[in-house]
């Protein structure tokens, strides 16, 4: 796949701008020090290489950061358009959904001291009910890795969405 427009904005942006492009995808610090230092990128795909690289090297306390700066599921932020479409099919739960959303994220808060990640796009608000649920079986580490895992897929659909712009 060749270079885009938005890879070269990436590639050719100020320190500064690259913090600030890069944080509108992942909050982690870490994994924007790391996409920044593996610039320039030949083409989009050692562009999400290097972000997959990044996001793997993540520490505990980074993976809390980047969880940090996403959306509860089922409440989008009111400032954060992109939330608010990567949440789209959570739109259209009625109320019982919703609130079993609600008690399965207070759940998972509980059971693991941070917020419920999951990649949305695309997905409605029963299978991400479900997925929840399940996961609420997981032991902390495991859960661990299946969050760095959502956090991955997260940071590439964000990536594109950057570098298609």
């Amino acid at each position: 796949m060749p270079s885009t427009p938005g890879l070269k904005r990436l590639d050719d942006a100020s320190t500064d701008e690259g913090i600030r492009l890069l944080g509108e995808v992942c909050a982690s610090r870490a994994w924007i020090a790391a996409v920044l230092a593996g610039r320039p990128y030949a083409d989009p795909e050692a562009l999400f290489a290097g972000s997959d690289a990044a996001t793997a090297g993540l520490t505990t306390d980074d993976l809390r950061e980047a969880i940090d700066g996403h959306a509860v599921i089922g409440r989008p932020r009111h400032d954060d358009p992109r939330s608010a479409r990567e949440q789209a099919g959570v739109r259209q739960a009625d109320d019982t959904l919703s609130a079993d959303l609600r008690a399965g994220n207070s759940a998972y808060r509980d059971r693991f001291g941070r917020v419920f990640l999951t990649c949305a796009s695309g997905r409605g608000g029963a299978e991400i009910l479900a997925e929840l649920r399940h996961r609420l079986d997981n032991d902390p580490a495991s859960e661990w890795e299946v969050t760095r895992e959502e956090l991955r897929k997260i940071n590439r659909l964000r990536l594109e969405g950057l570098i298609s712009a």
